[in-house]
C-alpha cells in the first residue's frame, strides 16, 4: 500500500459513490466509464483491498473497507477545502493572529484606545501584545518573530535606520516635556532652579541620556542625573516626590489627570521643544490589511498626543 493515496483516484472513488455507479461518476466527471474503472481497480491496488463489490444490473455495494475509506476521504477533502479557504484568504491579505511589539508606555497609553477601536470592527485576526524595547524588538522584527514592532527614536541616528531588513513609517512625534514635583500655590519652577536638584534619565548610553546631554549643552547647562533608569515610571515617581526632575513623554502625565503631582518647568526663550518619533517597523513586501489599519489608527492616536505638547 502507498503511504498516501492519489488525490485524483480518491476524488473519482468518491465520485462513484455519490452517483452511484461508474456511469455516474464518469457523466460527473466528463470522463469515458472506461477511465473510471481504471481509476477504482487502481485505487484497489494502491490501498491493496477491495473496495467496492460490482454486480451486472445493479448499484455498486461498498465493502467494509469501501465504507471506512469513504469516511477517512470526507475528513481529508473537507480539510482540504478549508485549507484552500485559508490559503485564498492568506493571498489576500487576511491572518488569524498578528505579533505587534511595543515599548511598555505605548502599551499603556496608545495601544489601548487603537486595539478597542479594531476590536469594533471585527476584524476576525487576534492580536498578540509583547512589551519589548526598541533596540530588543528589532531582530525579532528581522526574524519574523513580530509582525509589527512600535518602535521610538530620541535622535535621528538612532536606529531603526533605514535597511532593507525593515521598513518603518513615522506615526508622529510624542512632545518630551521637563517636569518637577508640584510646589502648590507656587509659580512653575525655572530651569536654573532644577539645575540645583537631582535629575533623573537614562543609563549613559540610553536614546534618552544621549538627547538630554545634547539639549543641555546647546543651552549651556550640565544636568546632575543622580536617578538612572529605563522605566519611565519609576522617574515620574521620584519627580512626584519632589526628589528630581526629569524629562517625560507627555502620554504618561496624562495619569495625573485630577491630581497634578507635577508641573512643567519655564524653559527660557530659545529652547526649541524636544520629542521622540514613534515609528511602526514591519518587515518588507505586501503588508497583511489589519497592519495598515492598525498603522492609521496610530498616526491618529499620536497626533493626539501631539497636540498636548508645549
Amino acid at each position: 500500500m502507498k503511504d498516501q493515496p492519489d488525490l485524483k483516484l480518491l476524488s473519482t472513488f468518491m465520485a462513484v459513490v455519490n452517483g452511484g455507479s461508474m456511469a455516474e461518476a464518469a457523466a460527473a466527471l466528463r470522463y469515458v466509464p472506461s477511465a473510471v474503472s481504471q481509476h477504482i481497480a487502481a485505487l484497489e491496488r494502491d490501498m491493496g483491498v477491495e473496495l467496492l463489490v460490482r454486480r451486472p444490473g445493479s448499484r455498486l455495494i461498498l465493502t467494509a473497507a469501501g465504507r471506512s475509506l469513504v469516511q477517512a476521504a470526507q475528513t481529508l477533502f473537507e480539510a482540504t477545502a478549508r485549507f484552500q479557504d485559508a490559503a485564498r484568504g492568506i493571498s489576500n491579505g487576511e491572518i488569524a493572529e498578528l505579533r505587534v511589539g511595543a515599548y511598555p508606555s505605548a502599551v499603556s497609553h496608545l495601544l489601548p484606545g487603537v486595539l478597542s477601536a479594531l476590536q469594533g470592527r471585527d476584524r476576525g485576526a487576534r492580536i498578540r501584545l509583547v512589551i519589548v524595547e526598541t533596540h530588543e524588538g528589532l531582530p525579532r522584527v528581522t526574524s519574523g518573530d513580530l509582525d509589527l514592532l512600535i518602535a521610538y527614536r530620541y535622535l535621528p541616528e538612532d536606529p531603526p535606520m533605514p535597511s532593507s531588513e525593515w521598513v518603518t513609517t513615522s506615526l508622529g512625534f510624542e512632545p518630551l516635556v521637563l517636569v518637577a514635583g508640584a510646589r502648590p500655590g507656587r509659580r512653575p519652577p525655572e530651569l536654573a532652579e532644577c539645575l540645583e536638584m537631582g535629575w533623573t534619565s537614562g543609563h549613559t548610553q540610553n536614546p534618552d541620556r544621549r538627547l538630554l546631554h545634547r539639549w543641555a549643552g546647546e543651552l549651556g547647562i550640565s544636568p546632575d542625573v543622580t536617578l538612572e533608569t529605563e522605566d519611565l515610571h519609576s522617574m515620574l515617581a521620584m519627580i512626584r516626590a519632589g526628589l528630581a526632575v526629569g524629562l517625560i513623554p507627555v502620554t504618561l502625565l496624562g495619569e495625573d489627570t485630577g491630581r497634578p503631582a507635577v508641573q512643567r518647568v519655564a524653559l527660557p526663550p530659545g529652547s526649541g521643544p524636544l520629542h521622540r518619533e514613534v515609528l511602526a517597523v514591519s518587515r518588507p513586501g505586501t503588508r497583511p490589511s489589519l497592519i495598515n489599519e492598525l498603522v492609521s489608527l496610530l498616526v491618529e492616536a499620536v497626533g493626539g498626543v501631539s497636540s498636548q505638547g508645549p
